[in-house]
């Protein structure tokens, strides 16, 4: 994997993070204050579940 590799992939995560604020603007804004509502140990444990599932991707992928 090279450098181009990686910010191709950072580009499609941001395209990616865009599609559900223009698709359902209300949504994402519910979404965000549901978040809000969470303490920091609910953040964190979905902030490692998502890099868990990022690592066991590449692992699979890779």
């Amino acid at each position: 994997m090279d450098g181009n590799t990686l910010w191709q992939a950072l580009a499609l995560m941001l395209v990616i993070e865009g599609l559900l604020p223009l698709i359902s603007p209300a949504g994402w804004r519910r979404m965000f204050e549901q978040i809000l509502r969470l303490s920091s140990g609910q953040i964190r444990f979905f902030g490692l579940c998502s890099i868990a599932a990022g690592v066991i991707l590449l692992a699979v992928l890779a």
